[in-house]
């Protein structure tokens, strides 16, 4: 048995926030090791580059959250920890730099808004992913966001769910644009028609993963299902990895590994026979080629209003800017943020009448609705500033990187630039257009920090493993190296999709400059291919 599991077997990790006070009164040096790992059924991670103080990942199901708790995690960032939030690639937050001592009253200010962190670490189902504009997309046909919070709700705080081999990603999803990486998550969902009716739902993806040795690409288990059998459903493949998932070496604990042991038809049947029921053939994927990110200014389905995706560069936010944007949600919206899982946020619900004064806020203008074509798909993972896991500091890195290739490459075509740390690939290095794996090399005597160069990756309907191009290449020179690759990458030469050319949403905004603007002006979303 090893050390994980040994520590699981001893005690449920959802019962140490019992022992919460007892902590924060005897100070983080009194905590056992074993009880260091089971504080990460709670999202608190000790980290090694800053000793005493914790990191608190925040569950927020689909990215979508409200202006009050959007403040509450602004309060606790800058009352208790350093003033920095972090928006990761699975729509929640980190917040950074919390003592023990403040932990108590931390969960207190949480639950007080609806807001928890259980279950966000360690062998648990994490925070389930979706589309950041679920019910607001004119093109979705099923909305998903309910299923989301419904799958959540049944999980968190289960004890039947707080044991599995290790973690496991869902993505439930109607979106036709490719917006959530489905193809990375242990179980995803994505809109199809079933085969023989018109009935929305979604077609079954199991065992994708990214880092314990690389992309797997999620694969399909020909399963369609209609919204209400959803939760059924998912609960029930959840329960089947549980129970029959290896929990021997933890690098192959994933349900990928089981899916390759089983092969997706056997582990179908096993899923019927652990339901009691047959299940339908998988239906219609409704995906396109198309690929979002869901930043710009958009039609909403709903008549005459629209939402506002803005970049946050890197991801990483100061609070009062995070309360700031929250102000704006209430006086422009109805008080929504939705976080996606490409470091940026949506607000929501902006009548035609209020688009043009919300584009002038200075804040719209900082977090921008058009940012350059290579700022707007970069997206990085933590780095060595928190995670000791990471070679090198990604966030800092990845912005210098990207402001010197804005001055060489002005005019260059959209494309995703993701930077992961190490391996376990948190920055979907593996799915990008260039994707950047850090790492500590050589060069004569020294040792620097460097990347190897990966091109290619994507997920949807045309998933494609990246391809290594480059190795060693050091960070003081990679821009140098980029400036000469970008301009010759293009999808269709690196994977071209049968039959079809590959067409990417470039999520022009509707305004490419911010400007007045009046209820009458017809606003239209800009699609271009390259």
């Amino acid at each position: 048995m090893n050390k994980i599991e040994l520590i699981k077997s001893e005690r449920d990790g959802l019962k140490i926030k019992s022992e919460l006070h007892r902590f924060a009164k005897e100070g983080w040096e009194s905590i056992s090791e074993e009880d260091i790992q089971r504080l990460k059924w709670y999202g608190l991670f000790l980290r090694n580059p800053t000793p005493g103080f914790f990191m608190l990942r925040v569950r927020i199901p689909n990215g979508l959250s409200f202006s009050h708790q959007v403040r509450a995690l602004s309060f606790i960032a800058a009352t208790f920890g350093n003033g920095v939030i972090d928006i990761t690639t699975r729509q929640q937050v980190q917040l950074r730099h919390l003592k023990i001592e403040s932990i108590p009253k931390v969960f207190d200010l949480l639950e007080e808004v609806g807001l928890t962190s259980s279950q966000t670490g360690m062998d648990n189902v994490r925070n389930i992913m979706g589309c950041p504009v679920a019910g607001l997309n004119p093109k979705e046909k099923v909305d998903a966001y309910s299923l989301v919070k419904a799958l959540n709700d049944h999980i968190v705080g289960n004890s039947e769910f707080s044991n599995l081999p290790r973690k496991f990603n869902i993505t439930l999803s109607g979106c036709p644009d490719d917006c959530v990486h489905a193809e990375t998550q242990d179980l995803a969902l994505v809109p199809a028609v079933e085969e023989n009716g018109p009935v929305y739902g979604f077609n079954v993806l199991v065992g994708g993963k990214l880092g314990s040795g690389g992309y797997r690409i999620a694969t399909p288990l020909d399963v369609f299902l209609r919204p209400e059998e959803v939760v059924e459903v998912c609960s029930a493949l959840i329960l089947l990895y549980r129970d029959h998932g290896s929990r021997d070496v933890r690098s192959k604990n994933r349900l990928a590994f089981l899916i390759e042991d089983w092969g997706e038809e056997k582990f179908r049947l096993a899923l019927e026979e652990r339901l009691g029921r047959p299940l339908t053939s998988a239906g219609v994927d409704l995906r396109g080629n198309e690929k979002s990110d869901h930043i710009g200014a958009y039609r909403q389905k709903q008549t005459l209003m629209n939402y506002v995706g803005l970049k946050v560069p890197v991801g990483r936010i100061q609070a009062d800017k995070l309360q700031g944007l929250a102000r704006l949600a209430e006086k422009y919206g109805n008080g929504e943020i939705r976080f996606s899982h490409s470091n940026s946020l949506i607000i929501p619900n902006i009548s035609d009448q209020k688009l043009g004064d919300i584009l002038e806020e200075a804040l719209v203008k900082e977090f921008t609705y058009h940012p350059s074509s290579i700022l707007k798909g970069l997206v990085s993972c933590v780095g060595s500033d928190y995670c000791n896991l990471a070679a090198i500091e990604t966030k800092s890195m990845a912005l210098k990187v990207a402001a010197q290739l804005e001055g060489k490459l002005p005019g260059t075509a959209p494309i995703n630039m993701h930077w992961s740390g190490c391996p376990a690939g948190c920055g979907n290095h593996l799915v990008a257009d260039i994707g950047l794996l850090g790492k500590k090399m050589r060069r004569g005597n020294e040792v620097i920090e460097g990347v190897d160069i990966f091109m290619g990756g994507r997920t949807g309907i045309d998933p494609k493993l990246a391809v290594k191009v480059m190795e060693d290449v050091p960070c003081d020179q990679l821009a140098q190296v980029l400036e000469f690759v970008i301009p010759y990458h293009t999808r269709e030469k690196m994977y071209p999709i049968k039959g079809k050319k590959y067409a990417r949403r470039r999520d022009t905004p509707l305004l490419t400059k911010p400007q007045k603007q009046t209820e009458t002006m017809v606003l239209e979303e800009i699609e271009t291919t390259h």
